[in-house]
C-alpha cells in the first residue's frame, strides 16, 4: 500500500518508456496567477542588483528523471522563462531536493541550508514546495501548520522572501489521501505571513478538467511530464514577476 502510494505521489510526473501524446499548450486562469502579497527582496534584486538568486526546495515531484531531466523539470523552466521576462537580470534558479521529509523535517534544516550557501548563492527567494509526504504520513494539519510557519519565520529571519507551492494534483492518488486540509493549511499560513502562494494543485486540476493533459492515465511518457513541468515553470514566472511588482514599460525588468 506504502508501495502504491508513494508511486501515485510521482504519478503524474513519473517517466516510462511510453511516449506521450501531443498536449495542447496550457494555461492557467489569471486569478490562479495573482497575488495580493509582495515578493520585495525579489523585486530589489531585479532592479538594483540586476540579479536574481532563487532557490526551490522541493520534493520528487519538483525533479524529472533521465539525462535531460535537470533541464525539463519546472526549476530550470522557471529560470528560462524569467530570464526571457527580464531583460538584463541574471537570473539562477537552484535546487535542494528532500524526498520523503515532511515540512517539519524540511524546516528544522533550513538556517543550517541557507548558513551553508556560498555568499553569491544567497537566495532572494524560496520557493517551498512541500505538503505531500505529510498527507502521505497523516500528519496532523495542526502540526503540519505549525512547521510551515517555524519554517516560513527562519527564512524571513535569513533575509529571503519566500512563496509556498502546494501539492501536485494526480485524480487517482487524490482517492486515496486526504490532501484537502494541507492545500487549506498552505493558503490559511501564506495569507497569515502575506506571502504568495503557488497553487499547483488547482492549477493542474483545471489543465486536466480543460483536456490539456490526461492525468487519469496510470503511465505517463516523459513528454507528458517535461509538458507539465514547462507550464508550471511559466505559470511560476507569472506569479513571481506580478508578486515583484515588476513594471514591464520599465527597463530591466518584464518584458
Amino acid at each position: 500500500m506504502k508501495a502504491l502510494i508513494a508511486a501515485l505521489a510521482a504519478g503524474v510526473l513519473a517517466m516510462s518508456s511510453a511516449s506521450a501524446e501531443e498536449a495542447p499548450a496550457c494555461a492557467a486562469a489569471a486569478y490562479m496567477l495573482t497575488t495580493d502579497s509582495a515578493l520585495p527582496k525579489v523585486a530589489t534584486a531585479i532592479k538594483t542588483a540586476k540579479k536574481l538568486d532563487i532557490l526551490v526546495v522541493g520534493s520528487a515531484s519538483s525533479a524529472l528523471a533521465g539525462p535531460d531531466g535537470a533541464s525539463a523539470s519546472y526549476p530550470a523552466r522557471l529560470e528560462a522563462s524569467l530570464r526571457e521576462k527580464l531583460a538584463g537580470v541574471n537570473v539562477t534558479v537552484h535546487t535542494d531536493l528532500r524526498p520523503k521529509k515532511t515540512a517539519a523535517e524540511a524546516a528544522d534544516s533550513f538556517a543550517s541550508m541557507i548558513a551553508k550557501l556560498p555568499p553569491d548563492q544567497k537566495p532572494n527567494l524560496v520557493i517551498w514546495q512541500t505538503g505531500t509526504v505529510d498527507a502521505m504520513r497523516s500528519v496532523d494539519p495542526d502540526d503540519f501548520r505549525v512547521a510551515l510557519v517555524n519554517g516560513v519565520s527562519t527564512l524571513q529571519k535569513a533575509g529571503t522572501d519566500v512563496l509556498l507551492m502546494n501539492l501536485q494534483y494526480n485524480p487517482r492518488m487524490e482517492t486515496m489521501l486526504s490532501v484537502t486540509p494541507y492545500n487549506d493549511t498552505i493558503r490559511v499560513v501564506a495569507q497569515e505571513r502575506e506571502i504568495p502562494m503557488f497553487d499547483r494543485f488547482s492549477i493542474m486540476r483545471h489543465w486536466s478538467d480543460a483536456g490539456d493533459f490526461d492525468l487519469f492515465g496510470s503511465v505517463h511518457g516523459f513528454g507528458m511530464a517535461k509538458k507539465v513541468h514547462d507550464c508550471l515553470g511559466r505559470s511560476l514566472s507569472v506569479m513571481i514577476t506580478e508578486a515583484a511588482r515588476t513594471n514591464p514599460a520599465e527597463p530591466g525588468t518584464q518584458r
